[in-house]
Formats: C-alpha cells, sequence, structure tokens
C-alpha cells in the first residue's frame, strides 16, 4: 500500500524558509512524477511545483517562481520542497502528491489535480506578517 508522509512544515516569518519533505513508501516512485500543492483556508487547492521522471524536468507555478525549489532523491523515494522568501500569501496546507509509476504525464497536465494518484496528508505552512 503507498504512503506518502510529508514533514517540515511550521510558522516561519515573512522571508524566512522552510523545507518539505515527503518520502513514498509501498513502491518505487524514480519512474513517478512527483509534485507539489497547497490549499489555503476557502480556496481551491492548487499546483505548486512538479518533477518529472528522470530525466527530471521541472515546473512551478508562476506565483512560486523563483523562491521555491523542487528536487527528488530517487534512492530515499523522497521529493522536496525548498521555500525560501516566504509571504503571508504562501500560508496553506502543503500537500505532496505522486503519479503512478510508468504512467506519461505531459507538461500540460503536471498542475492538473485530477492526474496524480497518491497524496500525502498534508503539511501546515503559516508564514507570519
Amino acid at each position: 500500500q503507498v504512503h506518502l508522509a510529508e514533514s517540515g512544515g511550521g510558522l516561519v516569518q515573512t522571508g524566512g524558509s522552510l523545507r518539505l519533505s515527503c518520502a513514498a513508501s509501498g513502491g518505487t516512485f524514480s519512474s513517478s512524477a512527483m509534485a507539489w500543492f497547497r490549499q489555503a483556508p476557502g480556496k481551491e487547492r492548487e499546483f505548486v511545483a512538479a518533477i518529472s521522471r528522470s530525466p527530471s524536468r521541472i515546473y512551478y507555478a508562476d506565483s512560486v517562481k523563483g523562491r521555491f525549489t523542487i528536487s527528488r532523491d530517487n534512492a530515499k523515494n523522497t521529493v522536496y520542497l525548498q521555500m525560501n522568501g516566504l509571504q503571508p500569501e504562501d500560508t496553506a496546507v502543503y500537500y505532496c502528491a505522486v503519479r503512478r509509476p510508468f504512467a506519461f504525464i505531459s507538461s500540460r497536465d503536471v498542475s492538473s489535480r485530477d492526474k496524480y494518484d497518491y497524496w500525502g496528508q498534508g503539511a501546515q505552512v503559516t508564514v507570519s506578517s
């Protein structure tokens, strides 16, 4: 059974940094696209960043480009999200998402929630002003 465990959330001041981790178990995900989404109170869950299976292509939402960095360690079945220059509008629950192994995902679809098969439980990130 696939399980995604997120960690690294917390409370930080404006301009601060956090690093989220998502460890996947119950399979091998080096051939899976992996992504981060977030959901603020009262809002839809939105795409943040994605990284394709090797060789890696990387995608970012415009709102985080230049501040956030997604990376992966296939040996550890883990995807990371380094968040720098955090702003109050980044406050949300951050979710890790993984597509099933060997399933192709186009660049047009990487930001679509329904293209991902497995989801983590979420990690709260709060940025104080």
